[in-house]
């Protein structure tokens, strides 16, 4: 395997997760009371601890998202 590959994997990686991102916060934004209906029939919490859960999944996996692949990508194309 190659720098090339590693770097397009890595890119591809980035593209992927940040698509998979931007579907969570748009179901979160847009349907918001649907996913929370669907949440409340397993766990009983309330509207904002939900809220508090979602908008700290999003940071950790955005943090991800820099930590493993946005860092790396960039490392490479430094060094090539």
């Amino acid at each position: 395997m190659t720098l090339a590959m590693v770097q397009a994997f890595l890119g591809w990686s980035i593209v992927i997760h940040i698509g998979i991102l931007l579907y969570w916060f748009g179901m979160f934004v847009w349907l918001h009371d649907w996913v929370y209906r669907i949440h409340t029939r397993w766990f009983q919490i309330p509207t904002e601890r939900f809220d508090q859960i979602h908008y700290a999944g999003m940071g950790i996996y955005k943090l991800a998202i820099f930590v493993l692949f946005v860092v790396p990508y960039l490392v490479l194309l430094i060094i090539i």
